[in-house]
């Protein structure tokens, strides 16, 4: 497959693996790069830039292919520069930037070859990011996994809004996991598409525990839900009696610090690394429903391929 993604990051199909708070290491993202698509490491989820440094050694010594570092910049507990700097010296080839402004990242890569990723939720924000030099737009829709944006657009109109709003390459997410997705993010003007959730559910996701992964095939597109709705930072997470507390305490008006030990990273570990959901959640999308085993991201990719090729030929005859 051909497109301007594709030509951009010097891969064979343009699928993109989300970041993936604490999930997306060297072996996931070599796994999704030597399968045509492009891998990424998170660095939100290390804690030291030794521990960025091995990442980025391990993938290489898995991988020649292109990957690329996600900084989910909103989700640092410290200045993130220092993570930044290491991306540098090490010639990371992409960076993907998600939450808050992007600008003293820009700034900071400024004079550099690193090619850039922004996710966005809404218009304003990609035609920023154009802005400022990205060299592709993720644009991300209500029904995706994680961190979300405020206004509630679909995928379906959210892509093609921000298509037509911006002159460089956009890549579609949210509620995509299998060739109709990608092909329906190819009509609506992306020219690749980003998965997370149906990423997850593959055998080399290896940080993710067995239990999550099961959850995700059992689930279908009802058995999600959106916390932190009141906190202006919505996300969307797998249903069980944890989360679903959290939105009745949201209803209440708790706040920040009412929520606060039930809506931090340790308590998105506590279920996605311990299987402990009475003390933790998942973020999942609504993709849930298109999920219904765990392949190899091998395996994966083949399918959307067969899906691709299987509407070409019926659409020539």
């Amino acid at each position: 497959m051909n497109t301007r993604i594709t030509q951009l990051f010097n891969i064979r199909m343009p699928i993109i693996q989300g970041g993936l708070a604490y999930l997306a290491d060297a072996t996931l993202a070599a796994a999704v790069s030597n399968a045509g698509g492009l891998g990424q490491i998170t660095a939100t989820s290390l804690n030291s830039v030794d521990e960025l440094r091995d990442e980025i050694e391990t993938f290489r010594k898995l991988s020649s292919n292109p990957f690329a570092i996600n900084f989910a910049i909103s989700r640092f507990k410290e200045n993130y520069m220092h993570f930044l700097d290491l991306a540098i010296e090490m010639n990371v080839p992409i960076i993907s930037i998600t939450g808050g402004d992007p600008t003293p990242v820009f700034e900071r890569i400024q004079g550099t070859n690193i090619k850039t990723m922004v996710l966005v939720a809404d218009v304003r924000q990609a035609i920023k990011a154009e802005s400022l030099g990205a060299d592709a737009i993720i644009a991300v829709g209500q029904e995706g996994g994680g961190h979300l944006g405020k206004s509630d657009v679909s995928t379906l109109v959210l892509v093609p809004r921000v298509v037509d709003s911006v002159s460089i390459p956009v890549i579609a997410s949210g509620g995509i996991g299998d060739g109709r997705g990608l092909l329906a993010a190819l009509a609506l003007g992306a020219e690749g598409i980003e998965m997370g959730t149906r990423f997850i559910a593959t055998q080399e996701c290896i940080k993710s525990s067995q239990k999550y992964k099961e959850e995700l095939v059992k689930a279908n597109e009802l058995d999600t839900l959106v916390i932190k709705k009141t906190l202006g930072t919505p996300g969307r997470v797998l249903k069980s009696e944890y989360t679903q507390k959290i939105v009745d305490l949201e209803a209440q008006g708790v706040g920040y610090e009412g929520l606060k030990p039930l809506i931090s990273g340790d308590a998105n570990k506590q279920y996605i690394h311990l299987e402990d959901d009475v003390h933790g959640y998942g973020w999942a999308g609504q993709v849930v429903g298109l999920i219904h085993d765990i392949p190899t991201v091998e395996e994966l990719f083949k399918r959307i391929q067969d899906d691709v090729n299987a509407f070409v030929s019926k659409t020539i005859k």
